[in-house]
């Protein structure tokens, strides 16, 4: 079947796209039911946190840094703040006609809405400011579309969009119209309209069941790693705190790194050998962000299950930003929806050369959440790693139980690797020349031993 034409793309040209960004802050709580006007209302950033403040610097510069992501140029940024929402064009009508003036003043060629609007908002907001409409949902996708690497990759991205595109069919076929719908009139508008639906719907049932089929390939290999018992550690957090250049530092990886968001989405997992424990799976995952869009939680489902099916998660913080806190609930927020929040969490303040040492206590003071450590780290300057693996033994450690195992002497392999997946706390040798070996073991570990064909015995401390 022919692959649907995308609607995202900011890159169509070599030259950046001008951009005019539009932040606006609604002072009264408003139903996410929505109205008659405007379909099912979407839940604005600031209607449940109270202490976000879409107009605040840490806000603002990270819907610019979104847009410069995406390859937009940044023209001009209005803010504005109404008690909520306008139900036709999100924003009221003198906002539409001062944004209407500064497109043609700047020669705007995309306005981006820093929340989720709906498809007739978008709709009406074009038609009143004469330029391409794009809310923060559809810039996330666009910047997903550009970054994806791998197969999979591609193919959620590729279904987030789609699943969008298909609530906003109407704007491509609005010179047909009057000839949509009523007695008489169901001419070739309705009839294209159509046509797109199927191709878009069956595009879309084509594509799950090759995540289906990708998901089980995931879904074996993981199992293939269970058989091997390395516990995995993931690295989760806002996006651009850092995860990848700690990755990058602690396993001397080359994983891509640059001064963007979301410049990883593929997982990568590298052997990590932690001191006073012993191998695990360190594993980069893609950095969340506030109000992800729910359809890219759904497509990468099979991406986040590496991060649910964790033993530790190593919640990357950028310490010198502004908005750390938010940024820990936002990413508490998604842990909650893919059911990891019961994992054990190391919270790590990267970029700790950025911020004064006596400021430290109190931010990390500051949060009182599912965190079971705090450690300040730099993955620029390399400080601090010691401690984060020192943090890491100590937390995959407390899952462990001692073992008295016994092993013939011809079981040398099998005792190197206990060596390398368990901690030793002592050796002797029996009098026929058998090892007796006091280790201590994760649960994983000692179904992995008791299916060993050498295993002579095995007896709890």
């Amino acid at each position: 079947m022919e692959r649907i034409s995308l609607l995202f793309d900011l890159t169509e040209a070599d030259r950046p796209t001008r951009t005019l960004v539009v932040c606006q802050r609604h002072t009264k709580r408003t139903s996410s039911h929505g109205g008659k006007n405007g379909g099912p209302q979407l839940r604005q950033a600031d209607q449940h946190n109270d202490d976000y403040d879409p107009l605040s610097e840490e806000a603002i510069s990270e819907i610019c840094l979104l847009v410069e992501s995406a390859g937009g140029e940044i023209a001009e940024v209005v803010t504005a703040s109404r008690a909520s929402p306008q139900p036709a064009t999100f924003v009221g009508s003198g906002k539409a006609e001062e944004l209407a003036q500064a497109v043609k003043q700047h020669h705007i060629e995309l306005l981006v809405v820093n929340q989720a609007i709906s498809p007739i908002q978008e709709r009406n907001l074009e038609k009143a400011v004469g330029c391409r409409v794009l809310d923060r949902t559809g810039l996330i996708l666009d910047i997903f579309a550009q970054r994806a690497q791998s197969h999979e990759g591609k193919l959620q991205v590729e279904l987030a969009q789609l699943r969008h595109l298909s609530t906003r069919l109407v704007r491509g076929w609005t010179h047909l119209e009057r000839q949509k719908g009523g007695i008489g009139l169901r001419g070739p508008g309705e009839t294209q309209l159509e046509t797109d639906r199927r191709l878009i719907g069956d595009r879309i049932r084509r594509l799950k069941e090759r995540l289906v089929k990708v998901s089980a390939q995931r879904g074996l290999r993981r199992r293939a790693r269970k058989k091997v018992p390395l516990p995995t550690v993931s690295l989760v957090g806002y996006t651009n705190a850092g995860k990848s250049t700690i990755f990058n530092r602690l396993t001397e990886s080359s994983v891509y790194v640059e001064d963007q968001l979301f410049a990883t989405l593929d997982t990568t997992m590298r052997r990590l050998e932690v001191p006073e424990y012993g191998e695990v799976i360190l594993s980069d995952t893609v950095g969340f962000v506030r109000d992800l869009p729910h359809t890219l939680v759904q497509a990468f489902q099979s991406t986040l299950e590496e991060v649910s099916s964790a033993h530790v998660l190593l919640h990357v913080v950028d310490a010198a930003g502004i908005s750390r806190d938010e940024n820990i609930r936002a990413v508490q927020q998604v842990l909650d929806e893919i059911d990891a929040n019961d994992i054990p969490q190391i919270l790590v303040y990267n970029k700790a050369d950025l911020i004064d040492p006596e400021f430290r206590g109190k931010a990390m003071n500051g949060f009182d959440g599912k965190i079971t450590e705090k450690v300040w780290v730099s993955a620029h300057d390399g400080s601090g790693m010691d401690d984060l693996l020192a943090a890491i033994a100590r937390l995959l450690s407390a899952s462990r139980q001692r073992y008295q195992v016994q092993l013939p002497i011809s079981a040398g392999a099998l005792r190197a690797k206990l060596y390398e997946r368990g901690t030793v706390k002592g050796e002797s040798q029996t009098e026929q020349g058998d090892w007796e070996i006091e280790i201590e073991l994760s649960d994983s570990a000692l179904g992995w031993l008791r299916k060993q064909p050498n295993v002579q015995g095995i007896a709890s401390q």
